[in-house]
């Protein structure tokens, strides 16, 4: 699947998400969903912080004179601004759930390992210490994948 298809299902899985949230609901989905996205703001801004403005791109490819961020939050979780989107859109399905938004956060989950993967074969053929980066940290979530 081209990096492109993969952006527009990303994006069309988060605006999907976005416009059939209603508002809160109970006590109970207010704080999981407030919890939530607290917790990806967070690793957000944590991955910015340790990131250096246009090392980033949307799509899997590396952008020309990108360089391999291992500090901050990187050395625990190798994709956190993945984690961060995955985070926020839970709160939305935690605010408003419902079998068919879950099964869409699925997908999206499903779009972002597949833009990960392909990533990930990109960062080992431009920088050799790669492996040995990926072997010390976790992939998504931290302490599960």
């Amino acid at each position: 699947m081209p990096s492109w298809l993969l952006v527009a299902l990303q994006f069309a899985l988060i605006a999907a998400l976005v416009v059939t949230t209603r508002p809160l609901g109970t006590l109970a989905a207010n704080l999981i969903a407030i919890a939530l996205l607290a917790a990806g703001s967070v690793v957000g801004i944590a991955a910015l912080a340790a990131n250096r403005p246009g090392n980033f791109n949307i799509r899997p490819e590396l952008k020309p004179g990108a360089r391999l961020v291992t500090r901050g939050i990187y050395r625990k979780v190798r994709h956190p601004m993945y984690l961060a989107v995955l985070l926020v859109m839970a709160a939305g399905v935690a605010a408003d759930p419902s079998w068919w938004r879950s099964l869409l956060w699925l997908v999206l989950l499903a779009v972002l390992v597949a833009k990960l993967v392909r990533e990930e074969r990109y960062l080992s053929a431009a920088f050799a210490e790669y492996v040995d980066y990926a072997a010390r940290t976790w992939r998504l979530f931290p302490g599960a994948y």
